[in-house]
């Protein structure tokens, strides 16, 4: 190809991002600002212009599914296959690494990869094994505690405890799930990161090595980088390679699972005469939304800044909705899903945002009562259903048998009658001497150590193994697993669920089996794997991520955070309200709340064309009723961008409104009140009726309370007392 032809799509930041000299450059990619495309030219220009061996280009992303969108658009670029390039995520760089230096790791060859719900499993084990009451000590809780750690590059020797019980009896278990992982050489995917951390820093050949193989590192959504993370970058391009973050300090939205928006600064300080590049050309959004979004972000602190803008239209301003409760809210945001498809649009062109999960109840009640299809982006991912996990376990099994986490699973799934008490029998059994469930069952078998019931099922399940192996050993991976699951008897098992979830279950083993047909295995030189091991690995991987998959013709129901990478014509953000967004855990904590506006301009910039904004004047969520103002994000932006929607039109916004269009002396058709009508609310206390719209049970009346408060309120909800 013509290099030329690699400048073709780019602006002129783009362009200089892309061809940069310099050793150390930090581009601050604004939303919408395309970041993924500044990343693909950068390696088709390295290859094509610079003569850079592709191998030695290490390119990081934070999902699977970015990683593959990377790919092929270099692929697209320089118009040939990569075959064994660098580009992934973490993980599974990190999975990679470990593959090829599992001895200098101190793991087994064989090693499994835990995915959150193993993890948990074993947590739950390790628990028992302590005799501690896992109610007091929920497993859940331990989890977080460990994976925390790791993220922070810290072992249980390497925490600092003080005189903290809670602390110290969570080090504690941490060091016993430390040693039981390493005895069965398991690997979580906390540890996936850390095993490589302590690898490149302990092992100075293996660390040079790939010193001198990246020469250049680049790496997608730098903000969102945790301790572990930077510090594995750091040592790998500490000998002088050509280190590009691309990222957004403005959209570092992820401080609660460990990332932290200060490596940003950290990197312009680490890396002296750094190089910033900011794209502030957005392609997406109309220049009222972007406006109002830099407006927001602007009241943040120790921003590094940048301000969006386009050559697009303007567009229309951000509709603000105040709704009377979450139903009229849910009712109001339907409603003008429907406006939006009867001019011609599509369902799937729509997304409604929200703070928190339990917001969802109400509008999926709204959007049911008017039949229109919807979906709930994030939902349960393909292999993490339990249908596929109990498949999966099997399939670990026929490969090796000491995966205990997969032997748990699935020693009684389907049924075979080994219950409770044999389990906890192999479990001790292989606790004391310090083996695998597998081998502890043998030694049990060898031994008499069951009642002749239970050692007839339980030889009956291990021999199925031995057999299983012989008879797909030279078969290929769709039919070993297709031979697998109808063996195991998982398919006849969930057959007897009742009901449209049978079915699915049944469906998504058969689609199992076309996932292995269609299963691409990476091929690099360094290793040697069949291709059972590596469809297992993947699927592991896989389950780790928690984006979803695109769903169409469908209104698309998502959290603030589950949206940040997606785009939509027409957005909605519920719930606008102070103590849900920003939330009231959040409020008190400067950092915090500078993290809350950051999910803020993520949620506004999700928009390309219209953006509506709704809060409640009161709201029941999670039992109880709270009277919340309106947002402070909502104050944040100009007035001069938004128009306040109501029931019987559009009215500006303005400081002055309760004052404007005010109708004396006139009754609200269809209800016992009238204008200027002095009335009493429960919570508000007295005021004066200013103003009116709709009719009977859809008016909405314009209250002057005496405390300075103006309310637009339903007056079928409000139980407003005459005076």
């Amino acid at each position: 190809m013509d290099v030329s032809e690699i400048f073709e799509t780019l602006n002129e930041p783009q362009r200089k991002a892309v061809t940069s000299e310099a050793q150390s450059l930090l581009v601050l990619a604004g939303a919408g600002s395309g970041k993924t495309r500044v990343i693909a030219h950068r390696v088709a220009w390295l290859i094509k212009a610079q003569n850079v061996n592709p191998h030695s280009i290490l390119t990081v992303t934070f999902t699977n599914k970015a990683s593959r969108e990377m790919r092929g658009r270099i692929e697209d670029i320089v118009q040939e296959e990569m075959g064994n390039f660098w580009c992934g995520t973490f993980h599974g760089i990190s999975h990679r690494l470990l593959r090829t230096h599992w001895e200098e790791a101190g793991l087994r060859k064989e090693f499994s990869i835990l995915d959150s719900e193993d993890q948990h499993r074993v947590i739950k084990r390790v628990v028992k094994s302590m005799g501690l009451d896992d109610t007091k000590w929920p497993p859940r809780q331990i989890q977080w505690f460990i994976n925390k750690q790791k993220d922070e590059c810290l072992r249980s020797k390497d925490v600092e405890v003080t005189d903290d019980y809670f602390t110290e009896k969570m080090v504690e278990i941490y060091k016993v799930y430390e040693e039981l992982c390493e005895r069965e050489s398991l690997v979580d995917f906390g540890e996936l990161l850390l095993r490589v951390y302590v690898l490149l820093k302990t092992n100075g050949q293996v660390l040079r090595h790939y010193q001198r193989r990246f020469s250049h590192i680049l790496v997608d959504e730098f903000q969102d980088t945790n301790e572990v993370q930077y510090q594995f970058l750091k040592m790998l391009a500490a000998s002088g390679s050509n280190f590009i973050a691309v990222g957004d300090d403005d959209q570092s939205i992820y401080g609660w699972r460990g990332a932290k928006s200060e490596n940003i600064n950290r990197f312009t300080n680490d890396y002296k005469n750094t190089e910033i590049i900011r794209l502030e050309q957005n392609y997406r959004s109309t220049s009222v939304i972007l406006n109002a979004a830099n407006e927001v972000i602007k009241n943040n602190q120790g921003r590094l800044g940048k301000e969006l803008w386009t050559d697009q239209k303007e567009g229309e301003p951000i509709s603000v909705y105040s709704a009377y409760n979450e139903d009229d809210e849910a009712r109001f945001v339907v409603g003008s899903i429907q406006n939006w498809v009867a001019q011609g649009r599509n369902l799937d062109e729509v997304a409604i945002l929200y703070r928190s999960n339990a917001q969802s109840r109400v509008l999926e009640e709204a959007i049911l009562r008017e039949s229109l299809p919807y979906k709930i982006y994030g939902g349960l991912r393909f292999y993490e259903r339990a249908e596929i996990k109990n498949a999966m376990s099997y399939l670990k099994l026929v490969y090796g048998r000491e995966d205990d986490a997969a032997f748990e699973r699935v020693i009684n799934i389907p049924p075979r009658g080994i219950g409770v008490k044999t389990i906890e029998i192999i479990r001790s059994k292989a606790m004391e001497g310090k083996t695998s469930l597998w081998k502890a069952c043998q030694e049990l078998l060898d031994n008499d150590g069951f009642t002749s019931r239970a050692a007839q099922a339980i030889e009956g399940f291990m021999n199925s193994f031995d057999t299983l192996e012989s008879d797909t050993k030279d078969l290929q991976l769709w039919e070993i697993v297709d031979i697998t699951i109808e063996r195991s008897g998982l398919i006849e098992y969930h057959k007897k669920e009742a009901g449209e979830k049978g079915r699915t279950r049944v469906e998504n083993l058969s689609e199992l089996v076309g996932a292995a047909k269609d299963f691409e295995p990476d091929t690099f030189d360094e290793l040697d794997e069949s291709s059972l091991k590596m469809f297992i690995d993947h699927a592991a991987l896989d389950a780790g991520e928690t984006q979803a998959s695109e769903h169409e013709l469908a209104i698309q129901l998502m959290t603030l955070h589950s949206a940040k990478g997606l785009e939509f014509p027409l957005v909605f953000i519920t719930g606008f309200e102070e103590g849900l967004f920003p939330h009231k855990l959040s409020i008190e904590d400067p950092n915090q709340l500078q993290e809350e506006r950051r999910l803020c301009y993520v949620g506004m910039t999700r928009s390309m064309e219209k953006l509506f904004v709704t809060h409640a004047e009161m709201r029941n969520l999670h039992g109880s009723e709270s009277f919340n103002p309106a947002s402070r994000f909502l104050r944040e932006i100009p007035e001069e961008l938004t128009v306040e929607v109501r029931t019987g039109g559009n009215v500006s916004r303005s400081s002055n409104s309760k004052f404007k269009g005010s109708r004396i002396n006139g009754e609200v058709p269809e209800t016992e009140f009238k204008l200027g009508q002095r009335v009493l609310h429960e919570s508000f206390g007295e005021g004066v009726i200013l103003n009116y719209e709709g009719e009977g049970s859809n008016a909405r009346v314009e209250v002057n309370f005496d405390s300075s408060e103006t309310k637009w309120l339903m007056v079928t909800y409000a139980k407003l007392q005459q005076i």
